[in-house]
């Protein structure tokens, strides 16, 4: 960690800059320190809304490109999103300048987080969902939770909050921290309290493999303290292994009898799941949330599992769930026209599609359900799960599958393709489809689209404005 050995952030900060600030995290951060009185600047390529509008009228100046000058004013510290390279020409006048820099964890940490219980959601799916969840019921506690989320809270309306409380929710994130820090930023954080949902590869420009992947969450479960605790899935076996190898207070979460928290009695009845909880095998509460999925209610039994530590009431934590408002891009519905539903969701592994595609069957069980995919991650553009996205669409009566964007950046010989996918789907006997680009899906979806049908698209980025264009043409 170059920046530890050779920048400690000063103690007294006034001036920042964010190299790559339009990220959710970094314009996140930029926002946090707006309000915590810093003067705030930053730059980065292909300025534009929501974040663009979201930081100026905080009154954040944002540079169009990377530009030397854009540091020439001297800030007290840089932070350098992990988007960016050491050639980056402004991070070489970063360098030359001597600058104190460091990374988003790096900054969330010694700012925001520092004094605070940390409450850190890891794992490859359900940070999000996980995180607003939790920040949400600390809110209705009337605790003012600092968090940062990877996605718009529609609570708050916003991804973050400075918060005056005594707890901090952030996501762990396992990717990469920056140029200068190849390790997970989830290993920044010393959790008080710590989430662990799934353990499958993923970031596939980043780790080499499965066990590549495990060994950066064992770093991180083993280096929690004793006086923590740590709340795993039990039916992730490579998670109740690493549970199992915590040096802190543990307790599994999920189906298995052993396990001290439990789901019972799941039903569905949209907008509504409706479920049971059980606690050491004794009854803790009956819930709903206005979530689809068996997957989302474990993440809402993971939050329960912690908020309970917290010592907030199973009543506290119903009213927190039954007005729970979601999260934008997370099953969200953009609109029905024509007695047609239109929702967008983040979904991009093969795990996660299927149990997108799942949680949308089990509230729609009549209705003919059209998946529209995008493959856009730097996992999903290679062909390491090529052959196990064919399964991930079962429950899907009709699929659109787009070919991937910048497919350029990746190696001929490691290309997902798009094209074998819908052949292999139609193999199966699954209605598929191919198509070069948006417009093409656009266009075929109003001629095919019906009364009763839901539509969900999944992408990890804006798809073309798809939903909107969609909506606008139906």
């Amino acid at each position: 960690m170059e920046n530890q050995k050779n920048n400690l952030i000063p103690e007294d900060v006034k001036r920042v800059h964010l190299i790559a600030i339009c990220g959710t995290g970094m314009g996140a951060l930029a926002g946090m320190f707006k309000e915590a009185g810093l003067e705030v600047t930053g730059s980065d390529h292909h300025v534009y809304p929501p974040m663009s509008t979201f930081l100026s009228e905080r009154g954040i100046r944002i540079a169009e490109g990377f530009r030397p000058e854009n540091v020439s004013h001297r800030p007290d510290l840089v932070v350098v999103g992990n988007a960016v390279s050491r050639d980056n020409p402004e991070v070489k006048a970063m360098l030359d300048l001597a600058l104190p820099y460091c990374s988003l964890p790096q900054a969330l940490n010694r700012f925001f987080i520092h004094g605070k219980g940390a409450l850190v959601i890891t794992g490859t799916h359900g940070k999000t969902t996980t995180s607003a969840l939790l920040a949400w019921v600390l809110a209705i506690a009337g605790l003012d939770p600092g968090f940062m989320v990877g996605g718009i809270l529609k609570n708050f309306d916003r991804n973050y909050n400075v918060g005056t409380g005594p707890y901090f929710v952030v996501e762990g994130d396992e990717y990469d921290t920056a140029f200068f820090d190849k390790g997970p930023k989830f290993l920044h954080y010393t959790p008080s309290r710590a989430i662990l949902t799934s353990v499958e590869f993923d970031h596939a420009d980043i780790y080499r493999s499965l066990s590549h992947v495990k060994k950066a969450f064992f770093d991180f479960v083993t280096a929690m303290p004793q006086e923590a605790l740590l709340v795993g899935y039990d039916g992730d076996p490579i998670v109740t292994e690493l549970t199992s190898q915590a040096p802190c207070w543990t307790a599994l979460y999920g189906f298995g009898e052993r396990s001290p928290w439990r789901l019972e009695n799941v039903h569905f009845d949209p907008p509504w799941s409706h479920f049971d909880v059980t606690k050491r095998g004794q009854p803790f509460g009956t819930f709903k949330a206005p979530l689809m999925g068996r997957h989302n209610l474990l993440n809402v039994l993971a939050v329960i599992a912690v908020a309970d530590d917290l010592g907030l009431s199973a009543d506290l934590i119903h009213r927190a769930l039954e007005t729970f408002e979601g999260i934008k891009r997370r099953q969200e519905v953009r609109g029905i026209k024509n007695g047609i539903m239109v929702i967008d969701d983040f979904a991009h592994h093969p795990t996660e599609v299927r149990e997108t595609l799942a949680a949308a069957r089990s509230f729609y069980p009549n209705n003919r359900l059209v998946a529209v995919f995008e493959p856009r991650t730097n996992s999903s553009r290679r062909k390491i799960f090529q052959d196990r996205y064919p399964d991930s669409f079962n429950t899907a009566d009709l699929v659109c599958i787009r070919k991937p964007p910048m497919l350029e950046k990746i190696p001929v010989e490691e290309r997902f393709s798009s094209q074998q996918l819908a052949r292999d789907l139609m193999a199966l006997g699954k209605e598929a489809y191919y198509f070069a680009d948006t417009d093409a899906i656009v266009d075929h979806l109003v001629t095919i689209a019906k009364a009763d049908d839901v539509i969900l698209i999944m992408s990890n980025g804006g798809f073309d404005n798809i939903h909107e264009r969609l909506l606008e043409r139906l």
